[in-house]
């Protein structure tokens, strides 16, 4: 499969001299590494404690997720400022960064793939439905009800976490965006700044060129 996208994008796997990995799912990490080291026997690095960010996390630096610090990294290098960065992901995260480059914390909430699922899954009549834009809050029959309880509920999500955000740490805080519910998103949500669909990735990159040997 990972040839099979690099191909996608031109890239020949013989061409390829490191790795930079950032993965909060032990199974693909394992496979990865293995992948890494047995099948491509290339110089990889985890991002995990220990690594340098640049950073200096003020919050529990073992709880929080490497793909969060990896988007501060990439945040705070490519913008700086006090800045507020939203995942819309797996799960939607938010992060606080100081303009001093200080990881403050952040709140996560179920992403949008996990809360359709949930409605689906946990509910005997509601169906399995993708995300569109609503047209109206009020839905006229179950599945308009349901997009609109998604979109703008999600898009009230970010609005309440970022207001109460730069109440707690900076007024002045910019709102970074990323993720790839965040491409269908961003245009809608006014509280945004700056969206970046790559972020993530400019953060490896960032990151594996503090921990060049």
């Amino acid at each position: 499969m990972m040839e099979s996208l690099l191909a996608q994008e031109g890239v020949e796997r013989p061409t390829l001299q490191r790795a930079i990995l950032s993965c909060v799912v032990p199974p693909a990490a394992n496979a990865l590494e293995y992948l890494f080291r047995f099948g491509w026997m290339l110089p990889y690095l985890v991002v995990s404690p220990g690594v340098k960010t640049g950073l200096a996390v003020r919050a529990e630096a073992r709880e929080v997720g490497a793909d969060r610090i990896v988007n501060a990294v990439a945040a705070s290098c490519l913008y700086g400022g006090d800045l507020i960065i939203i995942d819309f992901g797996t799960a939607t995260t938010f992060c606080a960064v100081t303009h001093r480059r200080e990881y403050l914390g952040g709140a996560i909430a179920p992403g949008i793939g996990i809360a359709l699922e949930s409605l689906y899954e946990k509910t005997a009549k509601l169906p399995r439905i993708d995300v569109e834009v609503a047209e109206r809050c009020i839905g006229r029959n179950t599945v308009e009800a349901m997009h609109a309880g998604i979109f703008f509920g999600y898009i009230g999500l970010g609005r309440e976490i970022v207001k109460r955000m730069k109440e707690e740490f900076s007024l002045k805080a910019r709102v970074v965006g990323t993720g790839g519910w965040g491409i269908f998103l961003e245009k809608h949500c006014d509280f945004i700044d700056i969206f970046n669909p790559v972020l993530t990735l400019e953060g490896l990159r960032i990151i594996h060129e503090l921990n060049e040997p």
